[in-house]
């Protein structure tokens, strides 16, 4: 077992991987910027190093600084969290070649499973069921417009090395084709570097499921059930849910075995997730895959009392896994808390917490890294907090979640709050009618 390990990443998921280590009695090592100096993070680590300024790229996407710290600290393992370095195969391999173990996909499966065009057609080889539409790259505007009529209107057009949104577009007809082709090259060229396109069927009425996986170094695999994560604002998601409200006892097994079979055509190590579109037929296509914990993962943990970030570990030590496949017992929700306004379009809102009251009893969970008096930079994402509610059933977890989010109070800044309260009395979400539509009809002034 690794004696100490660093954590490439801040916020509450830098947190959440030291409570483990702690647990595992594995010294651990912060690495900050000078924005995050007073982060939470930083005090509970066993050591602490500053890796740069607040910009991102000059700290926590700066390699070298990273691999320095991990050398006069003698860490021998990282653990990069989610975002930043957490898909990066240029870090995975550096660590490899510095003798730091990087606790998540190797640099193969990662750039396998992290160019999605590639990704896609490695699925189809593996007999998983995709999205119809192009086998790979498109070449050219005129192999575009062919592969559009050949798939059927509408489509999706995705950049290959896209996240977040970035790069996609939804064509209804032939007419908008060329200003969609045109426009998501230029964001995905100045997003990711690289402007190559592929694209897919568009899928109607579409939820997005995806299912938790582990596999380890001998190639066996297993799934740890679904998360809904539909409820998405420009492709970032804002809730998700264990079991989902679609989920059939059928569809479950269905998917289950098509993501572990996924999960071993790639002998993937790791913990990952496939994610999948779910059609109103239930109907379900390969989307990605994520070589990484998820934001969202707590609530997969609450179902099935299930310490993925002790796995993760313990899979990149060499322990071998059950095997085992696991079944919601109970119903978990989680909600993102961003420090952005809900009644302004979402504007994030940066600045110092001064009242701080995080709710609590029986079947409430938060994972955060603010107090009162913390000061939220203006340099990283906006989620400061997650809150997550576990019940014996959907509706009793809605109920508690009502509860936690009128007790949870911060003051200094606008957050989510509010509008995660307002969808829990939203009668379609409530019923769990809901898709990846969802927020397009939703509004805080009704």
């Amino acid at each position: 077992m690794f004696k100490k390990i660093l954590i490439a990443n801040r916020g509450e998921i830098a947190l959440r991987v030291i409570r483990t280590c702690k647990e595992m009695g594995i010294q651990t090592v912060a690495v900050y910027s000078i924005a995050d100096a007073e982060s939470i993070h930083v005090k509970f680590a066993d050591e602490a190093v500053c890796i740069g300024p607040a910009p991102s790229f000059d700290s926590y996407l700066r390699i070298s600084n990273i691999i320095a710290a991990a050398e006069i600290t003698n860490a021998d393992a990282i653990h990069p969290g989610y975002g930043f370095l957490s898909e990066n195969a240029k870090f995975s391999k550096i660590c490899d070649e510095h003798g730091i173990k990087f606790i998540g996909a190797s640099p193969e499966m990662i750039n396998k499973m992290g160019d999605k065009a590639t990704a896609k057609a490695t699925m189809i080889e593996a007999g998983v069921p995709c999205v119809p539409g192009s086998e790979g790259i498109i070449e050219s505007f005129s192999h575009c417009k062919k592969l559009a009529k050949e798939v059927g209107y509408p489509v999706m057009l995705k950049a290959s090395a896209g996240g977040g949104g970035k790069g996609m577009r939804a064509v209804w007809k032939e007419a908008d084709l060329e200003d969609a082709w045109n426009s998501a090259r230029v964001e995905s060229k100045a997003a990711f570097a690289n402007d190559d396109m592929y694209m897919e069927k568009l899928i109607e009425e579409p939820r997005h499921i995806e299912i938790q996986i582990v596999g380890d170094s001998k190639g066996r695999a297993c799934h740890l059930s679904e998360r809904d994560c539909s409820i998405q604002r420009r492709h970032q998601k804002l809730t998700e849910e264990v079991p989902s409200p679609f989920m059939t006892d059928k569809l479950r097994d269905e998917m289950g075995k098509a993501a572990v079979k996924a999960a071993e055509y790639i002998k993937y190590e790791g913990v990952g997730t496939v994610e999948f579109l779910v059609d109103k037929n239930r109907k379900f296509y390969f989307m990605e895959m994520n070589t990484r914990i998820q934001v969202e993962h707590p609530i997969t943990e609450q179902v099935i009392d299930y310490d993925l970030i002790r796995e993760q570990i313990m899979v990149a030590a060499g322990v071998k896994i059950s095997g085992k496949n696991y079944m919601p017992q109970l119903h978990s929700i989680e909600c993102r808390i961003n420090a952005e306004d809900p009644f302004n379009d979402f504007r994030p809102s940066p600045g110092k917490i001064t009242n701080l009251h995080l709710p609590g009893g029986h079947g409430i969970r938060i994972d955060t890294h603010v107090y009162s008096g913390y000061t939220i930079p203006p340099n990283y994402d906006s989620m400061i907090a997650k809150l997550i509610t576990t019940a014996q059933t959907r509706e009793e977890a809605i109920d508690k979640m009502k509860r936690a989010l009128d007790e949870f109070v911060i003051e200094g800044i606008k957050t989510t709050i509010p509008f995660h309260r307002k969808l829990m009395d939203s009668q379609d979400y409530v019923e769990g009618n809901y898709t990846t539509k969802f927020m397009e009809d939703f509004s805080m002034e009704d």
